[in-house]
């Protein structure tokens, strides 16, 4: 499209360059910037352009242009705002879709910019209208239609307004009553009294009554009452007839239309095919209530607005419905507009997209003007986050068959690709304990074993009486939460359970499953010691990529495979995973292109292989869908700027974040269809309602409501109060608009088992090891590196923050100028600050949990608190703290003579030592130290370092060498 400056209103200049709405009023054929005060006011007699920018994760800006009709304006000051809206696209670089609203017809989507609801207001710039100035108040009615956006339109202030199907809103001067017709559902009547809400706040300064009135229920209502006494008195209310907008028109033939000089003719086709459509042209798709103008890349300003218009005089003519008119852009249709053709082909928009706005940048900066939104910027680099709590217990069972076997800690992080296993995650959330139970099945593994590895977790959901969040996970497809859950995870060839051995003897496959004396190559990755992954693959050259460390053995012989993109970070995850595959071999290090003959013999010679990285599915920007799954078919309504008020108490929602998806399932809704929400999820995949091309395979999460994880809520700004109301949808939100706000909830204190709180010396035998199991008779200890230490350093720990909101994504890392002694004296100066500061404020819930093994309650080691004053605050601050550690002292006594461990001197536990000492867990050096020795180097007791979090405790071991 060849673009002029000439054919640019000068008011878009700069538009469109950063998130958030831009609207703009006609006045005088031109468009006038409305202040953001004033943005979701409108007047009937007016035209208005709205253009709404978006920020995707990509680093794109998407627009959406509309243009907004009052009922009341004029015909000349609509088409100056159809065709301002093509050259405010035009501006845009020629991308964005544009939807012509008309009032009391809006799309959702539009509505959804201006919740809870617009009420247009009688009036109008060049229209003849003068506004409404402020008079004494009208009492008026309104009538509210929508389940999730809601249409709001002054009806007259009658009893023939009123009907049973709607939802009514009288607005009295001293009270709002909102009347539910007897057919309105409950999602309805609560989107009607954010509106109540609205029309209280705007109207009455937030200052008047609010009543709800039943259809049907008559005199004895008191509200009811006072209700039917503005209409002279109760009267029956007559059956509703199909107003002329209510008809439907799904019967209209869907048609396609070629516009040439102005005007649209039809075009033969016996099918709606994408190669009907020529990038030179324009043309109309009538599909009834909805009309769409495509336009080619190549036609001009000139035909664009030709086109608009054509679609204009196409939806005045006699006999037609209101219409949404949509135009889209070749190379950026809707998905709408895609379905509505019998085949479309896959096409890469790329290329296409950025030359048009290139072209316009360039050409407006010549202008003088500022068009840094308009160029795509750098996609945002988030590193993965896990937005759970890792802290927790996890407890890992292999199915076989229609049973299934717990697995002993040291082997439930180790999965095979024949095999399907239930995993039960439990951890501390913001009030209670929170359950993670999910299921992940093998590439190799047989339907039936899936099928059981279900109904058995569905089982221990039920059991839960509902509250654990439930995943559906394959391998490969695994999320950063699984990872981060089971920190070094490995997974074998081959399998152990009857289906798998059975399903190979059938198809007389061979039998690959792992051996620990025969060849074996292991693909290693991650990002840190709290995320790691060792994958067996093929023991074939083509196996190997050049960004990835290799473990490759052979009964006795063990290398290590560096390709030439890695980094010492992926070096050193090898070295954690030879710990767990092969711990009692001095393994032989392999650089790439310097590999031994011996190397090359175990995978069958040398051949190519790839260098680069594999890439996961990227998490996209949410869609949040409202669903309605009957007779096993699942319809589905997309919600526009979605917040956590849309999630309806009645319904189940889908949160599609492309990578993974979430079922959200409501407390009100029916057993029958809670049961089904797992189908719904795979539906959905199956549908690929927004065409992303799901994966069948991608992670599936069924959240239920007063449960969320953190990894669902973070897509929300979230208030967990408000699912702690009891009641529908509807009374839930009637308590909040009567009380005039979010009530306080009192919520009960999180009582936690004390395993949580953090290690014991030595940790119960059910009690779950956040670290790696080692082999006591491992022969080696290996040195980490200090890149790798500061790294580790930098996993932050979930407990220091609200878990509702996202972590920051810049970490500290340790000074590369830090040296060992003063990282030691810094590090005991802040634990002794950390312990200081719990005397002067109450801690955080998941820090006053005491390890197993203490034996005393917090509150036999409280000091009584005394009054302070300036002179003796630093001698009552001392007492403090050695009263702690007299007491913690006694303890460690106890503890360890229970324990029967044996000691060593710190420089024999220490990983730099030249003397270490044997047969020791190296996850847990700090517990073979003498309480005085621990106490000199940590600067505190082992009770008070095992109450720390995790993330505290490893740094302190990480800059005293014992981690």
């Amino acid at each position: 499209m060849s673009v002029s400056m000439r054919d640019l209103d000068e008011i878009f200049q700069g538009a469109g360059q950063k998130a958030g709405l831009e609207i703009w009023r006609i006045e005088n054929f031109r468009p006038v910037p409305v202040p953001k005060s004033s943005h979701g006011k409108f007047f009937m007699g007016d035209s208005y352009v709205i253009l709404k920018t978006t920020a995707l994760k990509s680093g794109a800006l998407r627009h959406d242009i509309h243009y907004w009709l009052g009922k009341d304006t004029s015909q000349d000051e609509a088409g100056t705002a159809a065709i301002k809206t093509v050259e405010l696209d035009a501006a845009l670089g020629g991308r964005a879709v544009q939807y012509r609203e008309i009032q009391g017809h809006e799309t959702e989507k539009f509505l959804s910019y201006f919740k809870p609801c617009i009420i247009p207001q009688e009036g109008g710039v060049s229209s003849g209208f003068k506004h409404a100035e402020a008079e004494e108040h009208k009492t008026q009615l309104y009538v509210c239609k929508g389940k999730h956006v809601v249409h709001v339109k002054e009806v007259p202030f009658a009893r023939s307004s009123l009907n049973h199907d709607d939802i009514f809103i009288l607005d009295t001067k001293s009270k709002i009553f909102q009347f539910n017709g007897s057919n309105s559902s409950i999602q309805e009547r609560a989107k009607a009294l954010e509106v109540v809400q609205y029309i209280k706040d705007t109207y009455h300064d937030g200052k008047c009554e609010v009543a709800a009135v039943e259809d049907g229920k008559l005199m004895a209502d008191a509200e009811a009452g006072e209700f039917w006494g503005f209409f002279g008195g109760f009267a029956p209310l007559p059956r509703k007839t199909a107003s002329d907008e209510d008809k439907a028109v799904d019967s209209h033939p869907t048609k396609l239309l070629r516009v040439e000089k102005g005007k649209a003719g039809p075009v033969d086709a016996d099918s709606l095919t994408r190669d009907l459509l020529d990038t030179n042209m324009c043309y109309v798709l009538d599909c009834g209530i909805e009309v769409f103008v495509w336009m080619g890349r190549n036609t001009s300003l000139d035909d664009r607005k030709s086109a608009s218009g054509a679609a204009e005089e196409l939806v005045r003519g006699p006999d037609r419905p209101e219409a949404h008119i949509i135009r889209v852009i070749e190379g950026f249709e809707t998905v709408m507009f895609r379905s509505k053709f019998d085949s479309w082909p896959e096409t890469n928009n790329i290329a296409v997209s950025e030359d048009g706005r290139g072209k316009v940048a360039a050409l407006l900066k010549r202008q003088g003007v500022n068009v840094k939104g308009l160029l795509k910027a750098d996609p945002v680099k988030e590193e993965p986050q896990p937005y759970i709590d890792c802290t927790g217990n996890l407890q890992v069972w292999h199915v076989n068959g229609q049973e299934k076997t717990l697995l002993p800690a040291s082997d439930q992080s180790k999965f095979y690709s024949g095999d399907c296993y239930i995993f039960q995650y439990s951890y501390p959330g913001e009030d209670k304990e929170e359950y993670l139970i999910g299921t992940w099945f093998g590439k190799l593994s047989v339907e039936d074993e899936r099928a059981s590895a279900m109904s058995l977790a569905s089982k221990m959901v039920e059991s839960l009486k509902f509250l654990p969040t439930q995943a559906r996970i394959y391998e490969g497809k695994e999320p950063i939460q699984f990872y981060s859950i089971f920190q070094s995870f490995i997974v074998f060839k081959g399998g152990l359970s009857d289906g798998y051995k059975n399903y190979i003897a059938e198809k007389e496959i061979p039998d690959e499953t792992y051996k620990e004396d025969g060849v074996a190559l292991f693909q290693v990755q991650g990002t840190g010691p709290d995320n790691m992954q060792a994958i067996q693959v093929e023991a074939a050259a083509s196996s190997l990529n050049s960004s990835y460390c290799y473990i490759l053995h052979s009964d006795s012989t063990v290398f290590t495979w560096s390709g030439n993109l890695t980094s010492a970070n992926d070096q050193e995850l090898v070295e954690r995973q030879l710990d767990l595959i092969k711990p009692n071999i001095q393994s032989k290090t392999q650089k790439e292109g310097a590999e031994s003959e011996q190397f090359w013999g175990l995978l069958g010679g040398k051949s190519e292989y790839p260098s680069q990285k594999i890439v996961k599915e990227a998490e996209s920007d949410p869609h949040l869908f409202s669903c309605h799954f009957s007779k096993g078919n699942l319809k589905v309504t997309e919600i526009y700027n979605f917040t956590q008020d849309d999630l309806m108490t009645e319904d189940i929602f889908i949160l599609d974040c492309q990578s993974e998806i979430f079922v959200w399932v409501g407390q009100q809704v029916d057993s029958k269809n809670r049961v089904h929400a797992l189908t719904i999820g795979e539906k959905f995949l199956e549908r690929d309602f927004l065409l992303e091309k799901l994966s069948h395979e991608a992670p599936v999460y069924i959240v239920m409501e007063g449960s969320e994880p953190p990894f669902f809520t973070r897509f929300f700004t979230w208030d967990s109060g408000k699912f702690s109301m009891i009641g529908n949808s509807f009374q839930r939100k009637l308590t909040l608009v009567k009380n005039g706000g979010t009530p306080t909830v009192d919520k009960p204190k999180r009582r936690t088992p004390v395993s949580y709180g953090g290690r014991s010396s030595v940790p119960d035998k059910n009690q779950r090891s956040r670290s790696m199991s080692f082999s006591p008779d491992r022969v080696r200890v290996r040195g980490r590196s200090p890149a790798f230490n500061a790294l580790a350093a930098t996993f932050e720990n979930p407990n220091a923050r609200n878990l509702s909101t996202p972590p920051p994504v810049v970490r500290k890392l340790y000074p590369r100028s830090v040296t060992p002694d003063s990282a030691k004296l810094a590090s005991k100066s802040a634990a002794i600050a950390a312990l200081t500061a719990t005397f002067e404020q109450p801690p955080p819930a998941r820090e006053v949990i005491m390890p197993r093994s203490v034996k005393v309650s917090p509150e036999a080691i409280k000091p009584k608190p005394k009054p302070e004053t300036n002179d003796n605050k630093e001698n009552s601050m001392s007492s403090r703290i050695e009263s702690l550690t007299i007491q913690e002292d006694v303890k460690e006594g106890e503890a360890e003579d229970d324990e029967g461990l044996p000691i060593y001197p710190y420089e024999r536990l220490k990983i730099s030592s030249t003397d270490p000492a044997a047969e020791i867990d190296v996850t847990k050096r700090e517990t073979y130290l003498s309480s005085e020795e621990f106490r000199e180097k940590f600067g505190m007791g082992k009770d008070a370092f095992y109450k720390l979090p995790k993330w505290k405790q490893n740094k302190l071991k990480m800059a005293l060498q014992l981690f």
